[in-house]
């Protein structure tokens, strides 16, 4: 897969759709909020949904692409959501991934609405020049419906998706509206060089890490686990090393856990004495597989990582992985939901059922629309981040040590001076900004669930952000 793109593990289209689990957990969790029948469910069925094909002449044929934009709510504006290339991709899955996105803003305090798109195909069935044309074309057909704009709905990287094509967006948004100043506010997830922000790459994947962190400081969550500390040597398994799961599983191993397995989608591999991730990415590269890597045991199924024995699972390929078949035989305690759906409804039910705790994807995985927002406020104010603060920041710190050195007689350390005199740049504002919107955001789901009684996280967190679409419908004066 193109470096930069998400990949995963697992095969797709099987079990319940993303639709009807949205819709299941929305159900339970309606009943936790206050507000008319009518409303709730104006908030849950998806409010604007535009499908369409277009024709693209790829090697002397012309071809018909099947393509989606879902607009769920507009009680914020823009809308956003990510754009995905996926072979068997349909109205209910954008529909789906459009509603989670109206909770998942919501629930980080991200003032936009929910929205998705993408197209049917296979990315790598194609040449970049390829996917260029088909990119651009869809793009213009999003433009001639006005599904796609700064203040309008603004698309980001999504699977089988990166910066590249984020970059061909902009670039077409740009040519068909030529006197527009703030374009490249159409799109996030753009090269860093073309409107982008530092940190938008791996947003997700340091968005999940710093959730797993923020959870070891609430002992009272992870009880029933019997993990307590830190990451520190924790054994934590990835399936799907794409965008999402290979920066994480650095991430994490920076962090001090020691990554035990690894899946991907031609098999998994099991290391009790750990993985480095930088060697099997090398290896993936090198080989094409993850497959045979040295000091290591090569599983068939890419499944087998699931049900490892480790203290974290991190499922980050693609959804419907944790089964009402698999989810009796799931050894970790604690789930992260890297990925979008990795779990069904009714491996749900049994995994809560013996105990498992589940952070849900709802939350786990917003550090990516997170980071988006900071690239949107970016390209609106046409100001890098840091920009005008940085050296009055270095200036404040330089007076600081030479009074520190004038009062107590002695020498900063060289290497502390050159870290405090740094200043502060735009990566670590973004990353600051990330850590502190998933730390905020958990301790609000916490709440939830103290206040309302609500023993599992994933209905705590859908109900915390319908509480937040509630009140913003309330305040539009339709609903009493």
């Amino acid at each position: 897969m193109p470096n930069g793109r998400r990949g995963g593990s697992g095969s797709r289209k099987h079990g319940p759709s993303m639709l009807e689990g949205f819709n299941t957990t929305f159900a339970r969790a309606a009943r936790y909020v206050k507000a008319p029948p009518d409303l709730l469910e104006n908030i849950r069925v998806c409010h604007h949904l535009y499908a369409f094909q277009f024709p693209v002449r790829i090697r002397g044929k012309v071809q018909l692409f099947q393509g989606f934009r879902a607009q769920h709510s507009q009680h914020r504006l823009p809308t956003k959501g990510g754009i995905r290339f996926a072979p068997q991709l349909d109205a209910d899955e954008v529909a789906a991934l459009a509603a989670i996105m109206t909770l998942k803003c919501a629930i980080v305090d991200v003032p936009f609405g929910g929205a998705k798109g993408g197209i049917a195909l296979d990315p790598r069935a194609y040449e970049a020049e390829e996917l260029e044309r088909i990119t651009r074309r869809y793009t213009a057909e999003l433009v001639r419906k006005n599904f796609i704009g700064p203040g309008v709905d603004v698309p980001a990287p999504d699977l089988g998706t990166g910066e590249r094509e984020m970059a061909w967006i902009a670039d077409t948004y740009n040519m068909l509206h030529p006197t527009g100043i703030d374009n490249m506010a159409c799109v996030t997830g753009k090269p860093v060089t073309l409107g982008g922000i530092r940190g938008r790459r791996e947003a997700t994947g340091r968005g999940v890490l710093y959730v797993l962190q923020e959870c070891f400081r609430h002992p009272e969550l992870l009880q029933s686990t019997g993990l307590s500390g830190d990451l520190e040597g924790k054994r934590l398994v990835v399936q799907g090393l794409g965008n999402v799961g290979s920066h994480f599983a650095r991430f994490a191993q920076q962090a001090g856990a020691r990554i035990v397995g690894i899946g991907e989608s031609d098999g998994s591999l099991y290391a009790p004495e750990g993985l480095n991730v930088d060697n099997v990415l090398a290896w993936r590269a090198h080989t094409g597989s993850i497959r045979g890597f040295p000091d290591a045991t090569t599983f068939d199924s890419p499944g087998a990582c699931l049900e490892l024995d480790c203290d974290i699972l991190v499922p980050a390929a693609v959804e419907n992985q944790l089964t009402a078949a698999n989810a009796p035989r799931i050894k970790a305690p604690l789930i992260v939901e890297a990925a979008n759906s990795p779990t069904t409804p009714e491996a749900d039910l049994i995994l809560r059922r013996r105990g498992k705790v589940i952070i849900p994807d709802v939350f786990a995985n917003a550090g990516g629309v997170t980071v988006s927002y900071f690239e949107w406020v970016k390209n609106l104010s046409h100001m890098r981040f840091g920009r005008m603060a940085k050296r009055v920041g270095i200036q404040t710190q330089r007076r600081l040590i030479a009074g520190i050195e004038a009062l107590t007689g002695g020498t900063f350390p060289a290497a502390l001076r050159e870290e405090v005199l740094h200043g502060i740049d735009e990566l670590e504002l973004v990353n600051s900004g990330l850590e502190e919107t998933m730390s905020q955001g958990l301790q609000q789901i916490l709440a939830t669930m103290e206040r309302h009684g609500i023993e599992d996280m994933r209905t705590a967190a859908f109900v915390c952000g319908l509480q937040k679409v509630v009140v913003a419908y309330e305040q539009l004066g339709i609903w009493p």
